[in-house]
Parts: structure tokens; C-alpha cells; sequence
């Protein structure tokens, strides 16, 4: 009598079959995560965009359809970077710096303003035929160039002349020039995703510490600029001044408290008829919770949660040091983005006007964040087997 044959677990990892983006699960989840929360915006962005247009004698779906236009372009940008070898990137940090630093500077320059006009009392939009912002831009700039020096910096970190300085430099060009716009929010954006990557590669903590020691004066004179201070006594106390500084944020918690657990419903939402500035931009993530309630958000927290923690994993998986930076990188800038918007309509952070990503309305920002997603996809297509695969 024969021994019937035991089933047992295979000895080895398990291979998945090949997605069409690459071996492994990690690119198509991506892209699917992507395409999800890019969908979830789109409707979310027509319901609280449309009154906003109604109101501007403009067809309802006015900034929905400029949105999607950007999409489909940024979503055309996604898949030539994602196909594109994401090491060429690390020849063009150069000229990425060159061009991004010429784009921030006629945004500044006091004879530029038929290109680069002042709006809501800053200059921050580039008009040279298509209008967009250069300090998004600077966003893809930093983490690329910061990872392809850091890669060559590895052993100098120890010193903070030949390790940290040459980076301080550049970031003080880019980062000087986004404020001067004046632009604070996004300049801090910018300073925390280099310091992210080269901690990441390897530089010392103290050498940061004793940075921000050195900067901190000039953060604080920043933050007693007029409007910068308002906001931050708001933040302290929404209720001190609530139809001035206070009202933006306590007409975010009304909205939340409205929405409840299951929300008023899509389209049936109150504070989109002028009662909350900015809502499908600096505060959309307020309507999300009126008009999708809690439920909702706990859905688009999770999605977010899952991209961040597939860029990681991505990051853990590249095939060299430079790809492995590029990731945490662009993954630590959706992760700043969203939680930063989120904690301001929750008014657990000052008013910032950070875009919630792929979400809020913005054509230069949802086309850069695809972009970074792109190049994390390409990261992920080349190192299917993961770091073993390095040995």
C-alpha cells in the first residue's frame, strides 16, 4: 500500500506572475492605489468646485474638467517615467537644479511680472504660455538632486564640511527663492524632504540638530510676518477671532461634525456655497468629511496609508543606494503633503495651503505628484527580486 502524498508549503518564496508593470506586486499596486485615489478626487473635487463655479457665471464642471485635463496629462507623464530607467534621473540633477532655480527666479524678479504676476499677494505662478507653479517643480528637483549627490557623499558624511555643506548650499538657492515668493509652507516642504534623504543615506543627527539651531532665528522672523502670525494665533485658538483668522478652520470642524459618520451624502454638502473658502483646495479634505463622513475618510486615510507603505517597501526593494533614496524621497512627499493637509482642515496644524495629493485642485501639483509616482513605479519595475537580488 502506497503513502498518499502529503501537502505541504513551498520551501521557497512565492512567485507572483508578472503584473505587465514588472515581476512582483509592488508596481501595479501602485498604480492601482494611484488610479484610485485620482478617481476619488476627480468626483469629490466636481462636487465642491461646482457652486464655486456657478457662482464665477461658469459651467459647473469648470474646474473638474481643467482637473481632469491635468490628469490625463500627469497620468501620460506617470507611465514615460514609469517606463523610463529610473537612473537616468541621476544625470539630470544638474540641469534640474539650472532650470528649476531660472523658473523660481522670475518669480521673483521685480521686472517680471507680466510673466510672473502677483496673485492673492504672492508670485508664485510662471505664465510662459501654459500657467503652473516652479516650486512644485523644485519638489522633483530636491529629491532627485539630493539623492544622486548623497550617493556620492556616503563617505564623507561624517564630516560637516565635505558632507552636509555642499547640499546646504543648493538648498538654500532653491528653498531661498520659494520663500521669497513668499511662500513658507512649501520652502519647509522642501528643507525637511532633503534632510530626509540624506539622513536616509546616512548623514549625522547632530549635524541637523545643529542646523536648526542656526536657522531657527530666521524661521521665527518668517513666522511673525502679518498673515503668517494670524494664522498661527488661529491655530492656538480657532475661536479667539472666528469670522476673521479662526473662520477658515472653524468652518472645517462644522463641516466634519455635519458629515457624522456616514456623511450628508455626495453633492448634498453645505459649505461649498461660500461658507468655507478655498473648499476644493486648501480644504477639500473638510468637504470629503461633510459630504463622505467619517466612513470616508477612514477609506481615503487607508489608501494613503497603503501608498505610503508600498513606496517604502518599493524603497527597501531598489536595486542601488540612489533608487533605494529616490523612493523614500518622493514616498515622504505624499506622506508630508497629506498629513500636513489633513491635520489642517482637522486644525491640528496651521493653515498651510498644502494640496491634499490627487485630491485638491491644482494641475501643477496633481501633474508633479504623478510624476514622483511615475519614478516610484520605475523604481519598483527594476528590482523584482528585491535587495537579495543585490548580492
Amino acid at each position: 500500500m502506497t503513502a498518499r502524498p502529503v501537502d505541504i508549503a513551498p520551501l521557497g518564496p512565492v512567485r507572483l506572475p508578472d503584473s505587465g508593470l514588472g515581476r512582483g506586486w509592488e508596481a501595479a499596486a501602485m498604480m492601482g492605489l494611484t488610479l484610485l485615489i485620482l478617481s476619488f478626487g476627480l468626483v469629490t473635487l466636481y462636487s465642491a468646485s461646482s457652486v464655486y463655479a456657478l457662482r464665477q457665471d461658469l459651467p459647473d464642471t469648470f474646474f473638474a474638467m481643467r482637473q481632469a485635463a491635468g490628469a490625463g496629462f500627469g497620468l501620460a507623464l506617470l507611465l514615460v517615467c514609469a517606463l523610463m530607467p529610473y537612473r537616468w534621473w541621476s544625470a539630470l540633477a544638474w540641469p534640474l537644479v539650472a532650470v528649476t532655480s531660472v523658473l523660481l527666479l522670475l518669480c521673483v524678479l521685480p521686472w517680471t511680472y507680466s510673466i510672473a504676476p502677483e496673485i492673492k499677494g504672492a508670485r508664485r505662478w510662471l505664465n510662459l504660455g501654459v500657467t503652473f507653479q516652479p516650486s512644485e517643480i523644485a519638489k522633483i528637483t530636491i529629491v532627485i538632486w539630493t539623492a544622486a549627490l548623497a550617493v556620492r557623499k556616503v563617505p564623507y558624511f561624517g564630516s560637516l564640511r565635505r558632507g552636509l555643506l555642499p547640499f546646504i548650499v543648493v538648498w538654500a538657492v532653491i528653498v531661498g527663492l520659494v520663500m521669497a515668493g513668499p511662500d513658507l509652507s512649501t520652502a519647509m516642504v522642501l528643507a525637511l524632504l532633503g534632510v530626509v534623504v540624506v539622513f536616509a543615506a546616512g548623514a549625522r543627527i547632530g549635524h541637523f540638530v545643529f542646523l536648526g539651531l542656526l536657522v531657527s532665528p530666521l524661521i521665527l522672523l518668517q513666522l511673525r510676518v502679518g498673515f503668517r502670525m494670524e494664522r498661527l494665533k488661529s491655530f492656538l485658538d480657532p475661536l479667539a477671532d472666528p469670522s476673521g483668522g479662526g473662520y477658515q478652520v472653524k468652518q472645517s470642524l462644522v463641516a466634519f461634525g455635519s458629515g457624522g459618520v456616514g456623511g450628508v451624502g455626495i453633492g448634498e454638502g453645505r459649505q461649498k456655497y461660500g461658507f468655507l473658502p478655498e473648499s476644493h483646495n486648501d480644504f477639500i479634505f473638510a468637504m470629503i468629511g461633510e459630504e463622505w463622513g467619517l466612513i470616508g475618510v477612514l477609506v481615503l486615510i487607508s489608501l494613503y496609508t497603503a501608498v505610503i507603505l508600498v513606496g517604502f517597501r518599493i524603497a527597501a526593494r531598489a536595486p542601488d543606494l540612489f533608487g533605494e533614496l529616490v523612493a523614500i524621497g518622493f514616498t515622504s512627499l505624499l506622506a508630508v503633503q497629506a498629513v500636513l493637509h489633513m491635520a489642517v482642515g482637522l486644525a491640528l496644524a496651521p493653515a498651510t495651503g498644502l494640496a491634499l495629493p490627487l485630491v485638491s485642485y491644482g494641475r501643477s501639483n496633481l501633474v508633479v505628484t504623478l510624476v514622483a509616482l511615475g519614478i516610484l513605479i520605475s523604481v519598483a519595475r527594476a528590482a523584482p527580486g528585491g535587495k537579495a537580488a543585490r548580492a
